[in-house]
């Protein structure tokens, strides 16, 4: 079958869809959840989510509406946990990951079914998805994404310095669980795509991958919201053209290219940190030392000597090998 006629069916073009708004909806939350050094909470909303769908199965309900307030009424507890209790954040998320994933298997077991039957959940199922499931993964996205970017200022403060927060007069309690609310849809939006079990890749990766290239908030926002889009995209794509004899499952292929293009970034991010380093060879509060004066440098600096040029107050100095060279008649000062 050619690529042409592969996504002209109505299944590959549901499943387009839905890694489209995935994509979108998890990089945009996930960026909060880093910035608050949370990237592992994904981790524990999937399991809990299992215990979400086994009731939704159970029951003969959605079991991605179900999912969504079983893990919502989770993070709720686990922030009032963390907040209230005297157990910390890593523990309070290491409760959700054994108590969901039991809590799920469990009520499966007493109902006569089997792990197969979640497992389209645990490990993506994006060829499977029903157009109920199209619409439903739209909502929560479209949700999630509405409330990212209107809020992104109070999100921001939030996730940045709590403590400065409340002085502001912002409701930290609220916006903290609001977070926690997001990203628990997020989790079920990507459910059907990744699976539970691989669920926070796309919430954190392509976040990693945007802090490699970019400095500022919204540009790590708008970057990873792009990088996810490309390897829900992407991953969908190269597993729906893989040859016939091979099984090649959609969920993994997308963490695959997520880690592919992180792998790739990479050393692009270290460049840049070294060259902004060089751009500013003296730390940040501290004097600039002395001039110190060079009678002779082994190489002439000039346009074109291939040396980064900083204009300096009535010159330009050359950053050379960690610090500024400038010329001044017949010598060189050193700072």
């Amino acid at each position: 079958m050619s690529p042409a006629e592969l996504f002209s069916l109505p299944f590959m073009q549901r499943a387009l869809i839905a890694a489209l708004a995935t994509g979108i909806a998890a990089p945009m939350i996930g960026t909060y959840l880093v910035q608050r050094r949370m990237a592992l909470m994904g981790d524990g909303i999937g399991h809990v989510a299992v215990t979400g769908v086994a009731i939704g199965l159970v029951t003969g309900t959605s079991p991605i509406w179900t999912a969504v307030v079983v893990t919502v009424l989770a993070t709720f507890l686990m922030e009032l946990i963390r907040e209230k209790g005297r157990t910390n954040g890593d523990v309070a998320l290491a409760l959700m990951f054994y108590g969901g994933l039991a809590g799920g298997l469990l009520i499966t077991g007493l109902d006569g079914q089997g792990t197969q039957t979640i497992g389209r959940y645990l490990f993506g199922s994006l060829t499977a998805i029903s157009v109920d499931d199209v619409l439903t993964t739209m909502i929560l996205a479209a949700i999630v994404i509405v409330l990212c970017v209107g809020l992104s200022p109070q999100l921001y403060a939030i996730a940045q310095d709590a403590d400065f927060a409340r002085v502001a007069g912002l409701r930290v309690r609220a916006y903290n669980l609001l977070v926690a609310a997001l990203a628990a849809v997020s989790v079920t939006v990507a459910m059907r795509t990744v699976g539970l079990l691989l669920v926070s890749a796309l919430l954190v990766i392509p976040v990693a991958t945007a802090q490699q290239v970019s400095r500022s908030f919204r540009t790590t926002m708008a970057a990873s919201v792009l990088l996810g889009t490309l390897a829900a995209v992407g991953g969908l794509v190269l597993a729906a053209l893989a040859p016939s004899d091979v099984t090649v499952q959609p969920g993994p292929t997308i963490v695959i290219l997520a880690l592919t293009l992180y792998a790739l970034t990479w050393p692009v991010g270290i460049w840049l940190r070294r060259r902004t380093r060089l751009r500013e060879p003296f730390a940040s509060g501290r004097a600039v030392p002395a001039h110190e004066t060079c009678d002779e440098h082994p190489h002439a600096h000039g346009p074109g000597c291939g040396h980064l040029a900083v204009p300096h107050d009535d010159h330009v100095d050359y950053v050379h090998d960690g610090h500024r060279h400038a010329a001044h008649g017949a010598h060189y000062d050193e700072h």
